[in-house]
């Protein structure tokens, strides 16, 4: 076997990569490395011979991470050990343990994976009726904070402390029967089931530490109870694992990610071993220096600093602001300044190299109003993801009902996409008729004997859907997954319904094109039918976004995290936003703090924070003042508007004389 390839990696780096006996942390610092360390020292378990590649499980928490880290271990790893080896996230992971032991846990096979509409859908039925959607967005955080938790509704009831609680509770059980009752789980599911199973069932848990041998996981901190237990249930005492993570950069919190999971393993594993990766190989010094000294101020079990062997760069910028248009108009024009300055001759100006980070995305307005007005191209993360579109989410309502006729969501969303004169009034009495009879919406329908007790066209427009359903479900036996999608667009009339929806030729072809990228997802993926496509659907992060192009990024520091740009704008530092009022209401500054460092360690090069004397709320100017985490920042790395007026003159005529060079060439072109 060959040996691991230590080059270029640094002392810590390298004791994490040959670390294989016991359990390691590693505490990685921003842009520290930490992905090639994972990407070595799976390399390293494998051609060591010390474990095949088929009980590894690397697991991080979003598909783009799984798949950038696939590829990355495919070209380090050459043949077929790449693709024994598990790569996925948690819920991945989690939906693979529930395929192998449904039975176990009481599901059949071809279960359904309810997304967050579905969720939303059953929890209105189960509330009282006229329930408002902030009602039913409360229930289910509720809900997915027991289950997040990994307890099950009897021990969310026992763990229940005031009404609300034990109301929550109490829908919490009557919603997992009508999950049982449909075949389906939810999204939460496919980590507290998993928990569930794996700590009761001594065979079960035993036959998966033989499968998966060593664990690594990144972005340890992020955890939540119920995968930090999963991780536990696998790893076993002797912990045959590397965590990956940083407490530093623990900020998600408000979706029950529990940053002491990394102290826990200290507790949970005595012989844990501990590795800091402190040298960062992204930011400049100054910013180091910064982001070091902001985050000082938060308590740490661990203590680390960030060094680089990096230049000092440019101070970093503060700007005060008159508000958030003054503000928006500075960023612009500033950006543009860049562009002009690093545009090489003949090439496009380095857009995708910025970015503009803000802590909510209602500060987003302003600024796009100002790019537009320099006509400066720029990418918003967080529009309407794929999966959100409309048409897909018909699609994919057929593609789960092909896959499990017991799936009542789907039925309803497919039975009505496109219309085929089945209303509201019908489907209420279909499903008394269901209930009745003990059978899901999708058998009901198909029954000539409740069609009798229906309206006649009604019953015939649902006996035509079930005939359809039918064929496609004979279809689906013998048709490539790619094949079979394209079919079912056709043939369920959806493409028809879509084109007549449309205002013109060139808005269908658009949202076509939705339809027929959905149909190339299915392409490649080794599935044995529409249920495993359905749920491999299921898993996919509405968050992952592909390459966005030569564009200014403008995005929330929560989306940034992972990221790196080579000059980054903080807008908005003012106490209120940054940190959150409600985050100082509830006391939960560390985090707020947390979420600043992780904005500032984005920039690679440059960095500018800005802050607004005030803004207009309900009709009424509002004074804001700059965020206490300013003041938490060492002076010296500081360039404040006007406290520093030589430096300010000596900028003010670079981008004087960049604009006459920028006129001249014009002129000479």
């Amino acid at each position: 076997m060959s040996a691991p390839n230590l080059h270029g990696l640094n002392p810590p780096q390298r004791q994490a990569v040959l670390h294989t006996e016991g359990p390691l942390l590693v505490l990685a610092g921003a842009g520290s490395g930490k992905t090639r360390v994972i990407i070595e020292k799976v390399a390293h378990l494998i051609q060591s011979g010390r474990y095949p590649a088929k009980r590894i499980a690397a697991i991080t928490f979003t598909n783009k991470s799984a798949r950038e880290m696939r590829e990355r271990v495919g070209k380090r790893i050459k043949g077929d050990a790449a693709q024994d080896l598990t790569v996925s996230t948690f819920h991945a992971l989690g939906l693979k343990i529930v395929q192998i032991d449904h039975a176990k846990l009481g599901l059949r096979r071809g279960f359904s994976i309810f997304d967050a509409d579905d969720s939303s859908a059953q929890l209105k039925d189960l509330l009282p009726p006229g329930s408002k959607p902030d009602v039913i967005d409360a229930a289910k955080h509720l809900i997915s904070r027991a289950k997040n938790a990994g307890l099950s509704p009897a021990q969310a009831a026992e763990a229940s402390r005031s009404t609300r609680e034990r109301e929550a509770a109490a829908l919490y059980a009557r919603y997992q029967q009508r999950l049982s009752a449909f075949n389906a789980v939810d999204f939460d599911d496919l980590i507290r089931l998993p928990v569930q199973l794996l700590e009761t069932d001594d065979e079960v848990r035993m036959a998966w530490r033989e499968r998966i041998g060593y664990l690594l996981v990144d972005e340890c901190q992020d955890t939540n109870d119920a995968q930090y237990r999963l991780l536990k249930a696998i790893a076993g005492d002797a912990g045959q694992f590397t965590c990956v993570g940083d407490d530093d950069q623990s900020i998600y919190a408000w979706r029950g990610a529990n940053p002491d999971n990394l102290l826990s393993l200290g507790t949970d594993y005595p012989a844990l071993k501990i590795v800091k990766l402190e040298q960062n190989y992204r930011c400049s010094n100054r910013v180091l220096r910064a982001a070091n000294a902001l985050i000082a101020n938060n308590p740490h079990e661990h203590p680390k600093t960030l060094w680089s062997d990096a230049a000092d760069g440019e101070r970093i910028r503060v700007w005060e602001c008159r508000d958030a248009a003054h503000e928006a108009d500075k960023v612009a024009a500033e950006i543009q300044f860049i562009a002009q300055k690093h545009t090489a001759p003949d090439a496009p100006p380095p857009w995708g190299e910025i970015c503009i980070l803000f802590r909510g995305n209602h500060q987003s307005r302003a600024l796009e109003k100002a790019l537009q007005l320099l006509r400066i191209p720029y990418h918003l993360s967080g529009g309407t993801a794929f999966l959100d579109r409309g048409e897909v989410k018909d699609a994919l309502a057929w593609l789960r009902l092909l896959a499990n006729p017991d799936d009542d969501a789907a039925f309803l969303r497919a039975v009505q996409s496109p219309n085929r004169g089945v209303g509201a009034g019908t489907l209420a009495k279909l499903g008394e008729l269901a209930a009745h009879a003990h059978v899901p919406l999708a058998r009901a329908a198909e029954s000539i004997t409740l069609a009798k007790q229906l309206p006649a066209r009604a019953a015939n427009a649902l006996q035509g859907f079930a005939s359809l359903l039918h064929g496609l479900r004979n279809d689906a036996r013998t048709l490539p997954p790619t094949e079979l999608v394209r079919k079912l667009n056709e043939r369920s009339g959806l493409l028809a319904a879509l084109q007549a929806s449309c205002k013109d030729e060139a808005q269908f072809k658009l949202r076509r094109r939705n339809l027929d990228e959905l149909a190339d997802w299915f392409d490649g993926p080794k599935t044995s039918g529409p249920g495993e496509l359905a749920a491999a659907l299921a898993l996919l992060s509405h968050a992952d976004k592909g390459d966005v192009g030569n564009q200014v990024r403008l995005m929330s520091m929560h989306a940034s995290k992972g990221l790196e740009f080579r000059f980054v704008f903080i807008v908005g530092v003012e106490d209120g936003n940054l940190p959150h009022e409600a985050s100082l209401d509830e006391g939960r500054l560390d985090e707020e703090r947390r979420l600043f460092y992780v904005g500032i360690t984005r920039a690679k090069e440059r960095l500018w924070l800005s802050h607004a004397k005030e803004a207009q709320r309900w009709g009424d100017k509002l004074r804001l003042q700059p965020s206490r985490f300013l003041d938490e920042l060492p002076a010296d790395e500081l360039q404040r508007d006007g406290a520093d007026p030589v430096a300010d003159a000596a900028q003010k005529a670079e981008r004087r004389s960049t604009s006459l060079a920028n006129i001249r060439a014009m002129l000479a072109d």
